[in-house]
Order: structure tokens, then sequence, then C-alpha cells
């Protein structure tokens, strides 16, 4: 105990050990969700579920031990929500690549983040791009992960006539859905028992699950189809226990069967959409990680500029070595997880809680059984749909404090995402269309090169997508 305390510098940190198991602990249930809905997600787009589900939670434990042991930091990273959203939908059922194919462009994208991150660049570019874009950016991506909720709940469907349209509420799985989704909001707004409202999403998840199983088998004791119901573990005969199927995801699938890198690599950077799908990569995992570390900091009470600077540091170099890992090991790209500040309001100060809940993690990957009712779209778009809009909803407060520019930057960016069903394409009309304004406002010189060799860099993305 003696040596945890002095390692983990409890007493200089203002933390105990039972703080920072309690923080870890609930840090792990708050992120949880990440297992089932990663390996759905990228189930759906041909991926081995379950070998995603372990290499997720692998992953998620192998930078716990880096972020706890080397940078004492307490924030946890995993597969991140909109990343992954962007990676399934985007890079690969949009772009024409395989599964390995996808998994290489990530591990690419990963390490030029992480060349990023050893150099000066990476701090230049976040102080280069104005808030209000980025937070315009953010906007949009919660949009596309509620957007995608939507639509795999079933509550949005295709129309002939209008496009789209509301689901079809007679179906089981619709039903249940909008059951836990209408939970999950109204026990995040229930004050008056707080531990609810801090895990609504958790608590919303298993509810809707269960409920789910037991319609489920209720319906097939009457000899009728589940119709998008989860189905009980013991019912399911696609799951199995231990580890499945990490042979398929882990190193591009290269003990499964060999890969052609030729034809690979050329169909990869023989495409102008794998480039932008790159920058995007790598655009959202810049900001999104760089506000995690920052956040997760100050809400632990951390002095980031004088005496815990080095493991703000160290926590930052753990993130760029971090990206390109999710990629090898069978996963989309890792990203600080902003749940960890749930054990921070526990007491949590430490990377003792990161390793904590990496190794709950862990141990959690060897049980996809259990997790698999959080597969079916009918339980997982719950928190899809809660997830985008909180991200929505955090940075939508920081456009409003911005000019028009940003504004209609940020609305721009969330239709084009949403009716493109692609994240770079949405990211790059905003981009362009905020440049634009603020030329016509008369303020170009107020905007940063790295801005206008961002929104050019687009310009020539769609260039040459309409020539090629």
């Amino acid at each position: 105990m003696d040596v945890l305390r002095r390692f983990f510098r409890f007493e200089d940190r203002g933390t105990t050990f039972k703080n920072e198991i309690l923080g870890g602990l609930l840090t792990f249930f708050a992120a949880l969700y990440i297992l089932p809905v990663e390996s759905a997600m990228l189930g759906g787009v041909g991926f081995n579920a379950s070998g995603v589900f372990f290499a997720t939670a692998l992953s998620t434990f192998a930078v716990s031990l880096l972020m706890g042991l080397f940078a004492n930091y307490p924030l946890l990273l995993s597969s991140g929500m909109g990343l992954n959203a962007f990676f399934a939908y985007t890079v690969v059922q949009n772009s024409g690549l395989s599964p390995a194919e996808g998994m290489i462009l990530i591990a690419v994208a990963g390490l030029l983040y992480l060349i990023l991150t050893l150099t000066p660049v990476r701090r230049l570019l976040v102080s280069a791009i104005p808030s209000g874009l980025r937070a315009a950016i953010t906007v949009g991506l919660g949009g596309f992960v509620l957007f995608v909720g939507l639509v795999n709940a079933g509550l949005v469907k295709d129309d002939p006539s209008t496009l789209l349209a509301l689901g079809d509420f007679s179906s089981p799985g619709v039903l249940l859905a909008s059951f836990g989704i209408l939970l999950a909001f109204g026990l995040s707004a229930f004050k008056k028992i707080p531990i609810l409202q801090k895990f609504a999403l958790p608590f919303a998840l298993f509810i809707t699950a269960v409920v789910g199983v037991v319609a489920s088998s209720i319906l097939l004791s009457l000899g009728q189809e589940s119709q998008g119901l989860p189905l009980a573990p013991w019912l399911d005969s696609t799951v199995s226990w231990g580890v499945s199927g990490f042979e398929d995801v882990f190193f591009f699938g290269l003990f499964k069967e060999p890969l052609d890198w030729g034809s690979s690599f050329m169909n990869i950077f023989g495409k102008p959409d794998s480039y932008v799908a790159i920058f995007s990569i790598i655009f959202l995992s810049l900001f999104n990680a760089t506000a995690c570390l920052f956040a997760t900091g100050k809400a632990a009470g951390l002095d980031l500029e004088g005496k815990d600077g080095k493991s703000y540091r160290r926590a930052m170099l753990v993130d760029g070595i971090a990206s390109p890992l999710g990629g090898i090991i069978g996963t989309s790209s890792l990203t600080g997880f902003a749940e960890s500040t749930v054990g921070i309001s526990f007491g949590a100060k430490t990377g003792l809680s990161t390793l904590v809940a990496g190794l709950l993690f862990l141990l959690s990957g060897f049980l996809f059984p259990v997790f698999s009712v959080f597969s079916y779209s009918s339980v997982n778009a719950v928190a899809l749909v809660y997830v985008g809009v909180f991200i929505m909803a955090g940075s939508i407060k920081e456009v409003a404090k911005e000019d028009g520019s940003a504004l209609m930057a940020s609305l721009l960016t969330l239709m084009s995402m949403v009716l493109t069903y692609s994240l770079s394409s949405g990211m790059a009309i905003g981009t362009i269309a905020y440049v634009v304004m603020q030329l016509f406002e008369g303020k170009g010189k107020k905007i940063s090169w790295a801005l206008y060799l961002l929104a050019a860099l687009f310009v020539l993305s769609f260039a040459l997508t309409a020539l090629f």
C-alpha cells in the first residue's frame, strides 16, 4: 500500500487508495457501453464482431497501463464515439475498402498523429484553428452520431417520396429503442438521485437490454420471431465464451489469411477520399483528445502548468501512441473518454483509477456472451442517440459565444454530415464555408495559415474526387 501511495503520489494529489479504486470502478461502468456498441457497429460493416469486442477491450487495457503507470493521469482511452461512426460508415462502408484496408488506413492516420504529437505541430494546429470552428465541427459530429442511432433504431427510415420518414412504431425493436432513449434522457434529468443521473446511460442500457430479452423470450415461446429484440445469450448460437474471432481483426487479419499488400495499398491510397479520411481522423482525434486531456486534468484539480505538467505531457504522448494502436490491434481510433470525469467526481485523481478501469475492460473482453444483448441495434442505438445529443449540447454553448460565421458553419456542417452520411464531407463543407464567410466579413487577416491550408486541401479533395 505504501508503495502505491508513493508511486501514484496520493498525498500530493489529495486522494486515497479507496477513492482511486472506486473512481476506476465507476469510470469503467460509465464507459463500458463502448464494448458492445463498437463490436456491433464494426460488425455491421463486415468485421468479426466478437473479435472487435476483444480487440477493443485489449487495446483499452494496453493504453490504460501506459496512462496509469507512465503518465499517472486519470484519463481512460478507448475507441471513440464519433470516430468509430466515421470509420464504419465513411471509411469502410462508403469508400469501398475492406475491413483490413480500413484498419491499415486507421494505423497510418494514427502514426501521422503520433508524429504530430512528438513535434510542436500538434500544439500549433490546436491554437491555429478557431474555437468557433472546432465547436462547429463537434456539433456536426454529435449530430452524425445521433442520426446514425436514429436510423439504426428504426426511428428514422427511408421513404421514396420524402427520402426520410418516421419509423414504424408497430415494430417491437423500434418500441424498445424508443423506451431506452426516453429512459436514458429521463434518468439524466433525475436530480433527486445523483447516482442515477451520473450513470443514466449504463442504467438505461441495462434496463433496455433486460426488457428486450424478456420480450424476445416471450415472443419465441409463442412461436414468433424476435423481431429485432435482443436474444438471451443462451438462445444465441452465434456467441461463445472466451476469445473468438480475434485473429480476424488483429494486425489487419494477417494471422487469419495473407494480405496482398500491393493491391491493398493501391486501393487505399489510389483514392482521394482516403487522404481526406486520414486527415479527418487526425483532425477529430486532435481536438477531442486535447479537450479531454485538459478537461479531466482540471476536473481532478491538477496543476497542468506546474507540478503536474510532467504527467500532462506524458499523457499527451500516451494519447499519440494509442492512436495507431487501435488499428493494429483491431478496433477504431482510440481517444480520451469524457466519462473519466465520473470517476474523478468521486475522488479519483491519479493513474491508479485508470489502471483499475483498464483491467476491468480486459476481464470484460472474455465475456462477450454477457454483452451480446447490447449488440442489437434496438439496444445500442440508445447509446448512440444519447452520446450524440450530449456531444452536440456541450459544443452548442461554445458556438453560441462565437460570431455568426461560426453559427452558420456549425449548422452547415451538421446538415452536410447527416445528409451526405459522411463526417469528412460535412467537415470540409463547413470549413470552406467558414473561411469564405470570414473573408467576406473582412476578417481574412485573422485567419491562420493552417486554416487556409485546411480549406484548400478540402477544395482540392473535392476537385480530385470529381475528376477521378
